[in-house]
């Protein structure tokens, strides 16, 4: 916060301990701070992948965990080429869907999110990284059906899967300040897999891989679920703390099935 008051980077404010600092407006950042504001609105931008993202209060603070999913999704493609067709479900600030991106040079993505204003942010992150030529993003509900001819090679979510009994007892850097929508996942956290899995299923192209994110503890109950609905999950990959925090998914190659409809022969 204080290299962010004087408009220089810490690295700057480490070389020389012993400089004077006149910061007229660090005061109030630290009080922002004590009152459990998160630092990244505080900040306006918080790192993902290497990348700086704009946040704001209308979306999930970018965080370390979710980097597990991109993870896995280069493990799934070691041809980084192979991958053309991406969507993010739940968008956000859109740190998946560009950082998924950056790292597949062939593709082009689609994020939708239904809050307009995080819509708005997604497209002007992709602009500010220079990837907005490749990325389309729209405000829609994340359950409805999207055309496509071939299908996704890969999709992405990161869903809201915390209990809704347990959002009250959230650090106040969550509760109080990050979108509730982003973060209810009903009475058992499971409300958000039961939506997207039968849109994963529809969506993905033969031989296409979802990727999905899990709450501590989940990854058994949205793996039962994925089956249900037509997906063929694979071993969860773990985040640096152990948890079991991406489920990669894959659509059988025989059959693909309509959302909300009966499987047909490919």
């Amino acid at each position: 916060m204080l290299g962010f008051s004087l408009g220089c980077a810490q690295e700057a404010l480490l070389r020389d301990l012993d400089a004077p600092a006149e910061a007229p407006g660090f005061a109030g950042l630290l009080a922002r701070r004590a009152a459990r504001e998160p630092l990244a609105l505080i900040l306006g931008e918080r790192e993902f992948w290497g990348m700086a993202f704009a946040v704001s209060p209308a979306t999930l603070i970018p965080r370390p965990e979710s980097e597990t999913l991109i993870e896995a999704a280069l493990a799934a493609f070691p041809d980084r080429a192979a991958v053309r067709q991406v969507l993010d479900l739940g968008t956000g600030t859109g740190c998946l869907l560009l950082a998924a991106l950056a790292e597949f040079p062939a593709a082009w993505g689609l994020g939708i999110d239904r809050v307009p204003a995080a819509a708005t942010l997604a497209a002007a992150n992709a602009r500010r990284l220079g990837l907005a030529g490749r990325a389309m993003f729209l405000c829609a509900d994340w359950a409805a059906p999207i055309a496509m001819t071939d299908g996704f090679d890969l999709l992405l979510c990161n869903p809201p899967y915390i209990a809704h009994d347990e959002i009250a007892g959230l650090m106040p850097e969550v509760a109080r300040h990050e979108p509730a929508s982003a973060l209810d996942g009903g009475a058992d956290g499971l409300d958000g897999y039961r939506l997207i899995l039968p849109a994963i299923a529809a969506l993905l192209a033969p031989g296409g891989v979802g990727v999905v994110e899990l709450g501590a503890g989940q990854a058994v109950a949205v793996a039962a679920l994925a089956r249900a609905a037509g997906l063929e999950p694979a071993v969860p990959r773990a985040d640096l703390a152990g948890i079991a925090r991406a489920l990669p998914l894959h659509r059988p190659a025989r059959t693909k099935k309509s959302f909300g409809g009966k499987p047909d022969d490919d």
